[in-house]
């Protein structure tokens, strides 16, 4: 992205520059066409016409909530949203992971329950905890210091008893999340790497976070595309009527929240 404080700086770069309400086009004899937005402090950000139109707008929020992050610690980027779970003839739930390319920025604590064959893989592939019999145990005492929990199929015949200690802290594993599993290695490695549960209440609310202050603006945009495309995703496996998002909003830990515009298909 290219800023500049006016329109009028670019005319000595652009042979036509066209400006409708805050959509910026221009055409470059070298470049080619062009787009962007102007901002509420009348700042343009231009992009090349292969980057989507919605790319300029989120990178714009994203900049906005930035800016209202004013305390010392590196706050979380948050995304907010509501879907149209409730269905005339049932009611629809989601629960799904998803691998965000730009990272969480935490360290995830990941436990992982597995057979004594598979305890030197787990521990290689970074797991904090490893454990068989004996950690189950504790696990059943409601020792529970850990945030991810990854179990091999063989062991999740003797886990699945502590449905009601794991289950109340979203820690059960389960297949569809990828966290019942023989291939330990990729388990762990994605728990680490950043992988976040998207999961609605009741309500239909769903909060995620996508990366931190620290993060760069195409960090943050990478994290939240993923997040969209995986709803987009989700849209085509339920039998969704209408919109299938209500509302959407970005914001920090401790600063404003915006509300986004999505695709009216969406």
């Amino acid at each position: 992205l290219i800023k500049g404080k006016l329109v009028k700086r670019y005319k000595r770069f652009f042979a036509d520059i066209k400006v409708n309400k805050e959509i910026l086009t221009a055409h470059c004899p070298n470049t080619g066409s062009m787009m962007g937005l102007l901002d509420e402090n009348n700042d343009v950000w231009i992009s090349k016409n292969d980057d989507p139109k919605r790319k300029l707008k989120y990178t714009l929020e994203i900049i906005k909530v930035k800016k209202n992050c004013t305390t010392k610690f590196d706050e979380s980027i948050d995304l907010s949203f509501q879907i149209n779970n409730k269905q005339k003839k049932s009611e629809i739930n989601i629960r799904t992971v998803v691998n965000l390319p730009g990272g969480t920025g935490k360290k995830v604590k990941v436990a992982v329950v597995c057979e004594e064959t598979k305890s030197q893989e787990a521990k290689d592939a970074g797991a904090d905890i490893v454990g068989g019999d004996e950690f189950i145990e504790k696990i059943k005492s409601g020792d529970l210091n850990f945030e991810k929990l990854i179990c091999t199929s063989g062991m999740m015949i003797k886990l699945s008893k502590l449905g009601k200690i794991l289950g109340p802290k979203g820690l059960m594993p389960n297949p569809k999340l990828g966290t019942v599993t023989n291939d330990i290695k990729k388990a762990i490695t994605d728990a680490k790497s950043g992988q976040v549960e998207i999961r609605n209440d009741k309500d239909g609310n769903i909060g995620v976070s996508i990366g931190k202050k620290s993060f760069t603006d195409d960090k943050i945009l990478a994290n939240f595309n993923a997040i969209i495309e995986t709803l987009e995703k989700e849209k085509g496996n339920n039998s969704f009527k209408g919109e299938m998002i209500k509302n959407i909003y970005l914001t920090s830990t401790m600063g404003i929240s915006y509300k986004l515009k999505l695709d009216k298909h969406f």
